[in-house]
């Protein structure tokens, strides 16, 4: 059992609280760190942790804490990462990773100098919908691979906001640092790097409860083309269809996929859901006991953010923009 502490417990953090303590049988925390104290008492105390603080420095210090996730704001996590992994304990960090391509690397550079494990929040990785429309692709039943569609919406903006989240600084792009770097993510685990992006955002009202959607076209590296929409205030909705020559699969959701192959056949298929936050960390604690390494490589964590740092450039431009 890995013990860890867990940094941050505004909703996102309780949420992984939620999903982890006591329901995990490979990691757990013994420590938590938050800025509110007094507020956090009764859910430290429920949730059977042993030790609360209101600085990262103490969490480092800990010698129960052999590993700390970060459930912070986004424009914390480069130092916050670099500070853990100078100390030599692997660090879990919630999307995005960082909000610039430089920072990726430069928290990237510090695990890998330290020979520390880099885990990162990205739980749709894990929807059973989404593992196998990989196997789809990467098993060559769509053909050669032409074209992707992804669309992420959700009105949790609205539902759970906090004043950090309304600062250009911390959630740039609008729906991108919510939404948008699901998609970003899957797009580089199935497709590799961007070699080009061009963006559109449209707001009618910012601040709390936001009107805001935002269009993004790609072009791969390795020649497909794609698009990526989110909408903030839109009710959840989940699609990834990928199109070959042979045939098309679309994730829906956590768990449906639809596969069109030609000659008109058309399979839909329903997965079991899982706790996908759950299975997150239960990831990040067999890559830190050397049972596997985490499904997202750093690599891949650099090339999601590079693409996500064009993306913002492209907002600000009105131009295409390299990662």
């Amino acid at each position: 059992m890995l013990n860890a502490a867990i940094v941050g417990l505004g909703w996102w953090g309780r949420n992984i609280l939620e999903a982890v303590q006591g329901k995990s049988e490979r990691i757990r925390f013994v420590h938590a760190v938050t800025k509110e104290p007094d507020a956090a008492r009764d859910l430290v105390k429920a949730k059977e942790i042993e030790r609360l603080s209101t600085d990262l420095e103490t969490a480092i210090a800990d010698p129960r804490v052999q590993a700390i996730a970060l459930a912070t704001p986004h424009s914390l996590h480069t130092e916050q990462i670099v500070a853990i992994a100078n100390a030599g304990k692997p660090v879990f960090c919630e999307k995005p990773l960082a909000l610039k391509r430089a920072d990726a690397e430069r928290a990237v550079a510090a695990c890998r100098k330290a020979g520390v494990v880099l885990g990162v929040g990205q739980n749709k990785h894990f929807w059973p919908s989404m593992v196998e429309l990989k196997k789809i692709v990467q098993g060559g039943v769509l053909g050669e691979v032409l074209h992707v569609e992804s669309h992420y919406s959700n009105e949790n903006s609205s539902n759970f906001f906090a004043p950090w989240r309304d600062l250009t600084s911390e959630t740039p792009g609008a729906g991108m640092t919510g939404t948008g770097i699901h998609l970003l993510e899957a797009f580089t685990s199935m497709f590799g790097a961007v070699s080009e992006v061009s963006s559109q955002f449209v707001s009618r009202r910012g601040g709390h409860d936001p009107r805001d959607s935002i269009s993004v076209l790609f072009k791969f590296a390795n020649g497909i083309s794609g698009f990526l929409g989110a909408v903030r205030p839109s009710p959840v909705y989940w699609r990834v269809h990928v199109f070959g020559d042979k045939g098309s699969a679309e994730a829906l959701g956590e768990t449906e996929l639809v596969l069109r192959t030609n000659g008109g056949k058309v399979e839909r298929f329903k997965y079991p859901a899982i706790d996908s936050l759950r299975a997150e960390f239960d990831a990040f604690a067999d890559a830190v006991a050397g049972n596997a390494p985490y499904p997202i490589s750093m690599d891949e964590m650099v090339q999601t953010i590079a693409t996500f740092d064009a993306i913002i450039r492209s907002i600000d431009s009105g131009k295409t923009e390299q990662p």
